[in-house]
């Protein structure tokens, strides 16, 4: 079990995988969780703080502190995805995140989307120092994306534990599927639904890929690889249907991927260096420099000349 926990990858895989998680921590901010900042608003008496946040305790929510915690945290995790001082920079990222998450998730409304996010931001620190590009194995950094892969798959079987366990088994014949589609489907969506119990399939196909989800463990690389692109199919229909993102969650499920091989700065050097087309026949085609820096032209090729010998009888 601890070698299956601690099989080693390269850290150019840790190196990838950590730049795109702070990267998406700083766009989350940004993009996807700016109304966390508009809590302030709310009476102070709404908040209910998840377990978590009544164990430390945590102070409810101000202005003064949301605006910390937001321009905080979006410095750092720029800082952070560049790779340098990943422990100095990367447990601070962890709890001030973990913090934003508790305030965003206190009013009511939980998103299981952010777990494996959260389980990665807690193990990249322990990994160190990881260059992209480096194939040196490291067992830390085979841990820390070991850890976040679990915690991927317990979001998929543990979503389809509750399913079961607060909806029975009415939830596999009953019309989540139709509400979502009312309340928020596309037009995609409204073809789907037209037809007749497709929904119903769709409800029983989805928990039972939730609860399958624990295979993607004992499969070799290759087909590995497949499932995890069909989970990411899976997602990009429910975007498509009923425009619901998980968008937090495909970022953690990264951790599947040999992003090793994803170099993009690299491959920009590449793209800005790789010469124009005809300079390579240009270069080859001007007169090479003398000695006392005149141009020597090159010997005339032509068949006939008097730089290349007449072919034939050796007599003439």
């Amino acid at each position: 079990m601890i070698r299956w926990l601690t099989e080693p990858v390269p850290r150019g895989r840790v190196a990838a995988f950590r730049t795109l998680v702070y990267l998406f921590v700083a766009a989350d901010l940004v993009f996807f969780t700016p109304w966390v900042r508009t809590r302030v608003s709310v009476p102070g008496e709404l908040y209910q703080p998840l377990f978590i946040g009544r164990v430390l305790p945590l102070p409810t929510p101000t202005a003064a502190l949301v605006s910390v915690i937001f321009w905080a945290l979006l410095g750092l995790a720029l800082l952070a995805a560049s790779g340098r001082a990943p422990r100095l920079l990367g447990w601070p990222v962890f709890l001030l995140y973990f913090q934003w998450m508790i305030i965003a998730m206190s009013y009511g409304k939980v998103d299981h989307d952010r777990f494996a996010l959260l389980v990665a931001l807690a193990v990249l620190p322990t990994v160190g120092r990881a260059r992209h590009g480096d194939p040196t194995r490291t067992e830390a950094g085979g841990w820390a994306l070991r850890v976040t892969q679990i915690a991927v798959i317990c979001t998929y079987f543990l979503a389809a534990w509750a399913k079961l366990r607060f909806g029975g088994l009415d939830w596999l014949t009953g019309s989540v599927l139709a509400r979502a589609i009312i309340r928020r489907g596309t037009e995609l969506a409204d073809l789907i639904a037209q037809v007749p119990y497709l929904l119903i399939v769709a409800q029983i196909g989805i928990v039972a890929f939730e609860l399958l989800s624990p295979v993607v463990f004992v499969l070799r690389e290759r087909w590995r690889l497949a499932t995890v692109g069909f989970f990411y199919s899976f997602h990009l229909v429910t975007m498509a249907t009923i425009t619901i993102s998980f968008a937090p969650h495909l970022v953690a499920m990264a951790s599947f991927l040999p992003l090793e091989r994803v170099r993009p700065v690299v491959w920009a050097r590449r793209l800005v260096t790789r010469p124009r087309p005809g300079a390579t026949d240009r270069a080859a085609a001007s007169p090479a420099p003398s000695g006392d820096g005149t141009t020597v032209p090159e010997p005339a090729r032509d068949r006939g000349t008097a730089h290349e010998p007449v072919r034939g009888n050796p007599a003439v």
